[in-house]
């Protein structure tokens, strides 16, 4: 990244489950080589999922001593399981200027929102709730109880869309992340994120 940045920009992507943040994240890696964040989980990888690609999948015990020693910069329990980022990496990217995106669901989020005010935070929503429905139940993953768990939460998750910056329908895949990469840019632009003296020296005679 150019110098003219004062650090990388950290961009946070949440929204109730089943809204399609991690297949939005994958295509924005996918076309503009964007860089994601990693999250640890203490719940069992669905099918096709590999670890240290889709998540870092950890044991209760382990997840519980990185928390005891301070590694998350955020972490929740959600549905019976952990979820968190870890500090490290995150830093070090933005410490490079380098760009990075959290997926992270909503608590976790409003833990963030404390440390890093001027993080960029991202809602996505689905197009309907009986969409969002049918995105659930076509995991294939989820029992009785723990989809009646997800969906009931939705009304509530919500509630928290004023907390944050925009919000992004997720109604077709190619839109949805094209207006995602757009605020991106929007915000990259921003005069308060940028080290303009550098660039102003050359000017004055």
């Amino acid at each position: 990244m150019s110098e003219i940045y004062n650090k990388g920009l950290l961009i946070v992507i949440s929204g109730p489950s089943g809204a399609g943040k991690g297949t939005v994240c994958k295509e924005l890696m996918k076309k503009y080589n964007y860089n994601i964040s990693i999250s640890a989980t203490t719940r069992s990888p669905r099918e096709g999922e590999v670890d240290g690609v889709n998540y870092h999948f950890l044991d209760k015990k382990s997840f519980e001593e990185k928390l005891s020693r301070d590694e998350f910069l955020e972490y929740a329990q959600v549905y019976g399981n952990y979820y968190g980022t870890l500090k490290k990496g995150v830093e070090d990217e933005l410490n490079k200027g380098n760009n990075i995106i959290l997926e992270i669901d909503i608590q976790g989020t409003l833990q963030v929102q404390k440390v890093y005010k001027n993080a960029v935070y991202i809602f996505l929503l689905p197009p309907s709730i009986n969409e969002l429905k049918n995105r659930i139940l076509k995991r294939g993953s989820e029992t009785e109880s723990s989809f009646n768990l997800r969906f009931s939460s939705v009304g509530e998750e919500l509630k928290y869309m004023n907390s944050y910056d925009y919000a992004v329908i997720n109604d077709d895949l190619d839109s949805a992340v094209e207006k995602v990469h757009s605020i991106i840019n929007t915000e990259m632009n921003r005069i308060s994120r940028m080290n303009l003296d550098k660039f102003l020296e050359e000017y004055i005679f």
